[in-house]
């Protein structure tokens, strides 16, 4: 019993160096793949009919399926199989690129055609832009003439304006001096009717 159960014990701990040894491999070289299964083949031996056998049929835990493969009267012989770790890393990253789909002569047209269209309307745009930049000026300078002509007005009315008081004036001026030239005139001619009458009378 004891012989039967250091057997047990010395292919469970072979089947687990066997289990480590597949996983550094994998690691190792970066594979895993999806399409097999990695297997490690043992076997065990029972003492009696009446022991509790370790691997019955298959088991399953995590990544790793135990499956019985036959029994026999010394023992019994199993087969371990590794599950896929997961998606194979080649899948996601493909050797070759995509290749561009090929565009046709009516596409390339129509491509041109709304290229012409962005273009003609893009022109018109800034034909647009221009003309109302145009008028903007011509209005800017109609409204500078008006104003300039509506000032030489305002200037011509003030300077008649200012003419007309200047003659006013004048006028006023001279009749004011010939009123005061007319009385000095009156008092010389009393002052010689005055002479005149007294070299009578003396005579």
């Amino acid at each position: 019993a004891l012989n039967e159960t250091a057997a047990l014990a010395h292919a469970r701990v072979a089947n687990e160096d066997a289990l480590a040894a597949t996983r550094t491999r994998e690691r190792a070289h970066g594979t895993d793949e999806s399409t097999s299964h990695g297997r490690a083949v043992g076997c065990c031996t029972s003492s009696s009919p009446g022991e509790p056998k370790q691997f019955a049929g298959m088991a399953s835990s995590g990544d790793i399926q135990v499956k019985e493969l036959d029994k026999r009267a010394s023992g019994q012989a199993f087969e371990v199989l590794l599950s896929p770790g997961g998606t194979d890393p080649k899948a996601e990253f493909p050797l070759s690129t995509p290749k561009k789909k090929d565009v046709s002569l009516e596409e390339i047209q129509r491509k041109l055609d709304a290229a012409e269209e962005r273009r003609k309307s893009h022109e018109a745009e800034v034909l647009k832009h221009l003309a109302e930049k145009r008028e903007h000026e011509k209005e800017v300078q109609q409204k500078a003439l008006e104003e300039s002509s509506n000032f030489s007005k305002m200037a011509e009315e003030k300077l008649n304006q200012k003419m007309e008081a200047n003659k006013e004036n004048r006028s006023a001026r001279m009749a004011a001096l010939n009123e005061k030239f007319k009385e000095k005139d009156k008092k010389l001619e009393e002052v010689r009717k005055n002479k005149e009458t007294k070299e009578g009378e003396e005579n």
